[in-house]
């Protein structure tokens, strides 16, 4: 069913010169659902978006700090529902999937539906985007838990205990890597929907750069790993610096136990100096690890600080 009596929706699209598409946005979310608040967000845009924005009957707010993360952290902040539907102001996502989005979300009970972009057509979903979507996405499920196929979608629909939860540190596109991290190291009950992806509309141009923008998820990440997962981190760093080691000082080594001298004393000192190294990196894993722990039961604690929505029998 596609009755949200009593659910408070409210769809955040944040936007930056977005003045060709975002007309048609406002318009397919008003139709898809009906009784949800549509609010635009303009980031600093140099052309009409929130003139248009406002014509179609969106809510307009602005966020003067640059970057899809801070108009997002914004949104987060002055905005309150009970059910949060994030779409991109591109008019490249399905407005019609979100009624299905939002009932999953109230029926499972879930934090988070991902809207997992299906397309064919080339020029909708770029390879250098879907490649470098595809390598992050194993990057994060190696590391952090296998339950997203489309990390870096930007069609979720989320619950208020998440949102009002959600740190929202990034300032750029590395967003979605957080809101997906963010789901997994609570072990938040979520799900993914399939969605039809199309192409832009003639003259919009994507803000993404493919080079530039994945190199700050992938920095995203291996800050993630490092503060999430310490031990991790600092312990392969350990065995990195233990196996220097152990190569400078072989050589040492056995020229000792055949002439019990031994004349590349720097080397040895060297060695032994990288392997003190690697002991005191994983002494630092196992001490953040017990900190990273103590944050998580402090996120956990805020998370369950808010009360969960009052879900409606769907039946």
């Amino acid at each position: 069913m596609n009755d949200f009596v009593g659910i408070n929706i409210a769809v955040i699209v944040p936007c930056y010169n977005e003045e060709v598409a975002i007309y048609a946005v406002v318009k397919g979310f008003q139709t898809a659902l009906p009784s949800a608040k549509i609010y635009v967000y303009d980031n600093n845009s140099t052309d009409r978006t929130a003139e248009v924005a406002a014509e179609a009957g969106a809510i307009v707010g602005f966020e003067p700090f640059p970057g899809k993360g801070n108009v997002m952290r914004r949104m987060f902040s002055d905005i309150d529902a009970d059910v949060y539907v994030l779409v991109d102001g591109d008019d490249t996502y399905d407005s019609s999937a979100a009624p299905k989005m939002v009932s999953q979300l109230l029926d499972g009970q879930l934090d988070m539906v991902n809207g997992v972009r299906i397309s064919t057509i080339k020029e909708a979903y770029r390879f250098g985007h879907r490649f470098g979507n595809v390598m992050l996405t194993q990057m994060v499920a190696i590391t952090f838990g296998r339950q997203f196929t489309d990390m870096l979608s930007g069609y979720r629909v989320f619950s208020r205990r998440f949102v009002k939860s959600f740190p929202a540190l990034a300032k750029g596109f590395e967003i979605e890597t957080e809101l997906t991290i963010h789901a997994l190291e609570l072990r938040m009950k979520t799900a993914e929907l399939p969605t039809p992806y199309k192409e832009r509309p003639d003259g919009s141009q994507s803000k993404l750069n493919t080079l530039r923008d994945g190199i700050r998820i992938l920095f995203t990440i291996m800050v993630l790993i490092k503060e999430e997962r310490p031990l991790w981190f600092f312990g392969g760093l350990s065995f990195t610096l233990v196996t220097l080691a152990l190569g400078l000082a072989f050589p040492v080594l056995l020229e000792y136990l055949n002439t019990g001298l031994v004349p590349r004393f720097p080397t040895a000192i060297l060695s032994a100096s990288i392997m003190l190294l690697a002991f005191l990196s994983l002494t630092c894993g196992f001490i953040l690890d017990s900190v990273t722990r103590s944050r998580q039961e402090i996120k956990r604690l805020a998370y369950l600080a808010i009360s969960a929505p009052n879900w409606p029998n769907r039946k």
